[in-house]
């Protein structure tokens, strides 16, 4: 039997649309679009043509669309060309506590050359105040970067006003757009952002393919050099299928925005209200305002989530102990951590992401075998621990 996979926030299938108009560009239309003849124009064109596509998905101008490898791509570019945009300004930082690892760690990065960074801390739901922004911004502040959506509680962030925030100081404003675009509505111009960072596979595109959005009249400084594609920002040889797959998966996700959102939404809210009927379970990040299809759960009494992670795969479910990128870390997350749950609590997190090949009998299934491991992990340890115990004591002695 084929386990059911419900780990949508770290990754997804290629659709078929998005493949079956790939698969040209693999084989028959191989060009390199900087050639100038018919092979590499046919690959030139559908990249333009992409570009307009993508634009159109999220409200921007064609013009503003950059392609990348990766979301991580994305942010480093983003985040490294507004430090180079407004080097006479200053060297100061806003961020938060709840960033993806590619922005931390290319904030640590910029710390280690000079930079100073401020870390916001989020209430307990992961969402940054208006007036704790305010209150952080300097006359040395040269890039505010936070993220729109969470990628281990869900939780969808005010932006657009913070946003708002940050341009009324004239200070750059980033935000890595990874776990939201292709599942709520997304629109540049209305958030206000100056840069933005997608990920295709986040949304059914093929992995290696991303997209930076950088508002007009902003230019990127070149962050790969060579060939001087994508703008003279980013050289190298331009991913021609997999910018076609992720444009492709953009739109179908676009267009069934709020089709989607309703069904995920159903599904995930029977699945969180019967998992909260057990005791010790806490539902993490904003209830009101999160993603769609998204459970998220720190649960009490289990030494570590991986051992809830293991104990659903053994049952045929793929979910996972918070982002795939440290999913299988000993370390409490730092999102819960910056959320306020103490060390023990933060590592017994649980994220349970739908999609929409989760069908309603796949999502009871799910709910009721991660109830059943749950209580068999509880009961495990509970009768474990008066022989652990035992066995303490006789070491202490033996030390003696």
């Amino acid at each position: 039997m084929k386990p059911i996979y419900m780990d949508h926030a770290a990754t997804t299938a290629v659709s078929e649309g998005a493949l079956q108009e790939m698969l040209p560009y693999f084989s028959e239309e191989y060009g390199n679009p900087s050639a100038v003849y018919s092979y590499g124009q046919t690959g030139k064109n559908i990249v333009e043509k992409c570009r307009e596509r993508v634009a159109k998905c999220i409200g921007a101008f064609k013009t503003e669309i950059y392609f990348t490898s990766c979301g991580t791509e994305s942010d480093n570019w983003a985040i490294r060309s507004a430090c180079r945009l407004r080097k006479d300004k200053g060297k100061h930082i806003i961020s938060s506590e709840i960033e993806h690892n590619a922005v931390r760690r290319t904030l640590e990065q910029l710390e280690e050359d000079g930079y100073e960074v401020t870390y916001l801390k989020p209430n307990k739901d992961g969402q940054i105040s208006v007036e704790q922004l305010e209150e952080a911004i300097r006359e040395d502040t040269i890039l505010i970067t936070i993220m729109l959506a969470n990628n281990v509680v869900g939780t969808v962030l005010n932006i657009k006003e913070l946003a708002a925030a940050a341009r009324k100081r004239r200070i750059l404003f980033h935000t890595d757009a990874v776990q939201a675009v292709g599942h709520i509505p997304v629109n540049v111009h209305q958030l206000g952002v100056d840069l933005l960072s997608i990920s295709g596979h986040k949304f059914n595109g093929p992995k290696g393919s991303g997209v930076l959005y950088c508002r007009i009249p902003l230019r990127l400084p070149a962050y790969l050099t060579g060939g001087g594609q994508e703008k003279e920002g980013r050289s190298g040889t331009e991913n021609v299928p997999g910018i076609v797959g992720l444009t492709h998966a953009l739109e179908e996700n676009t267009k069934n925005l709020e089709e989607n959102a309703k069904y995920l939404n159903e599904q995930a809210d029977r699945m969180t209200k019967s998992i909260l009927e057990l005791p010790g379970v806490t539902q993490t990040g904003d209830k009101d305002s999160r993603l769609p299809g998204f459970c998220s759960f720190v649960v009490d009494g289990i030494q570590h989530s991986v051992l809830l992670v293991n104990e659903m795969n053994s049952r045929g479910v793929c979910i996972s102990s918070g982002s795939a990128c440290s999913a299988s870390s000993q370390e409490a997350s730092h999102v819960l951590l910056a959320l306020g749950y103490d060390k023990q609590l933060a590592g017994c997190s649980v994220r349970v992401t739908l999609g929409m090949d989760n069908s309603p009998e796949d999502v009871d299934y799910a709910t009721q075998m991660l109830k059943v491991s749950i209580e068999k992990i509880r009961s495990e340890q509970v009768s474990r621990a008066p022989r652990l115990e035992g066995r303490v004591t006789d070491i202490a002695s033996e030390n003696k």
